[in-house]
């Protein structure tokens, strides 16, 4: 199928007229397809909050797949790639668990192996690569780097697709993605092809979600100003005070559930507290650890996930929910219980052991100095000091987990929600140390993850128009 031919089927899949910009992005894509020189080069295609660019290339695959071509749907989290995959109408994977694999030994906790890409022809497409940092693999290397040495570096004739958005947050420790640079890909001797689409289409015109997002979103473009964020109410953008958060927040998970409504805050400690009085306040939860209880897993683990067909590893950022807690338990400090979980992403229950500590914990996973302490302890107790025999010790491996009625901005990303609720309480003394650019990213990533409707949470009462 030539450049041409493969336009035309282009325009037909998409379900819409599109706007200038996206024709434009549209012939570019065609391009970058069927050129043979652009095989081995990277796309980089950076689009705004509602600009449509998701429904484009979900068009595109559509396309890909009716000219015979390999495609492979990614993204860095079990939540992006449901999102990604609904709206491109095919399975999506997480990058991890399409591109690493245990080594042969099985080995719980054991360090990745980089799977070798046996398809040739294939078209990779990364949705939310602006979460890709250089340093995110449980591999020796980079997630960054092991992408493209899978994609490029097996069979032939490959191409890579990413699709991101620059105003969000960057990833942890990172200035910015290396998946939306590309600089970073000419550095390495890769070509790069780049389209910029800015024009909002989503939501309708008179969306108030896309209005404020598009709001802050221009202010990233002057970081040397001192500007502070003013925000727009309308049907779909409301504030509450503190004392209605608990009242609002019970409407919205009764009209739509507990699944469809997150509230986003500015750390892990105003996480956990937020957690606690949604339990209390809201479930009346007594206990630590309930049935039906929807907890977040804060670290990767491989161990419970051996037994399950169709689960390759239980990935940091999964939502689980609680089926039956079996027993609890205390042991050299630390305090466990033996629960059924299921994964809603992928339909499976799984039968492991939980670390109750960490449900409180202000840090994101438990600290390492602790881990440490654990691994020791069950040395002693084991009598051992083999790693093959530690790395398949249940206590060792008990799958570290937070709430999930709130979390940070970090861990919401790649998700949507139809009800979030954004802490905007301290936006008059942003925190010590932080620019104004990092609190607008951090306000468009939040607003963005809302699909129905966004609650500010006290925000400053100059803030409101």
């Amino acid at each position: 199928m030539d450049t041409r031919e493969f336009a035309e089927r282009f325009l037909m899949n998409l379900a819409f007229d599109p706007t200038g910009q996206q024709m434009s992005l549209i012939a570019a894509l065609s391009r970058y397809c069927t050129i043979p020189d652009r095989v081995g080069s990277v796309f980089i295609l950076n689009g705004y909050a509602g600009t449509g660019k998701t429904s484009v290339v979900g068009a595109m695959v559509r396309t890909l797949r009716e000219a015979g071509a390999p495609v492979v749907l990614l993204a860095p989290t079990g939540r992006a790639a449901k999102v990604f995959s609904a709206a491109a109408g095919v399975p999506a994977w997480t990058i991890h668990r399409r591109i690493y694999r245990m080594p042969s030994a099985g080995l719980a906790g054991a360090t990745s192996v980089l799977n070798v890409n046996r398809v040739p022809g294939t078209v990779f497409i990364v949705d939310e690569a602006s979460m890709i940092g250089d340093h995110e693999s449980e591999a020796a290397g980079s997630l960054f780097h092991d992408l493209l040495e899978h994609v490029f570096t097996g069979a032939p004739g490959c191409r890579l697709i990413f699709l991101g958005d620059t105003a969000q947050l960057p990833p942890v420790g990172c200035e910015t993605s290396p998946a939306m640079d590309a600089a970073a890909f000419r550095r390495l001797g890769i070509k790069v092809s780049r389209a910029v689409v800015t024009q909002t289409v989503r939501q309708g015109a008179g969306s108030g979600i896309l209005l404020n997002a598009t709001r802050i979103r221009r202010l990233i473009g002057h970081p040397d100003r001192d500007l502070r964020p003013s925000f727009r109410l309308s049907d779909d953008v409301s504030a509450v005070e503190g004392n209605e958060l608990i009242d609002v927040l019970s409407d919205a998970y009764s009209a739509d559930g507990v699944d469809a409504t997150i509230l986003i805050t500015r750390s892990n400690r105003m996480a956990t507290a937020a957690n606690l009085a949604i339990r209390s306040s809201v479930f009346f939860s007594e206990e630590e650890l309930v049935r039906g209880e929807r907890l977040m897993i804060s670290k990767n683990n491989y161990l419970w996930s051996e037994s399950v067909k169709g689960l390759d590893f239980i990935a940091n950022g999964d939502i689980a929910t609680v089926v039956a807690i079996h027993s609890t338990e205390s042991l050299h400090g630390f305090r466990f219980a033996d629960v059924t979980l299921n994964f809603p992403d992928r339909d499976v229950d799984v039968d492991c052991k939980v670390m109750l500590d960490t449900l409180t914990s202000e840090s994101a996973s438990l600290e390492p100095s602790r881990l440490a302490q654990l691994w020791m302890e069950r040395a002693t107790a084991l009598g051992t000091d083999s790693m093959r025999t530690l790395k398949r010790d249940p206590w060792c491996n008990a799958l570290q987990i937070k709430y999930a009625y709130a979390v940070t901005c970090h861990k919401s990303q790649g998700g949507q929600w139809k009800n979030v609720f954004v802490d905007t309480s301290g936006l008059s003394a942003p925190p010590e140390g932080s620019s104004p650019v990092e609190l607008y990213r951090w306000l468009y990533t939040a607003f963005t993850r809302a699909t129905a409707h966004l609650y500010l949470v006290n925000p400053p009462e100059e803030s409101i128009e």
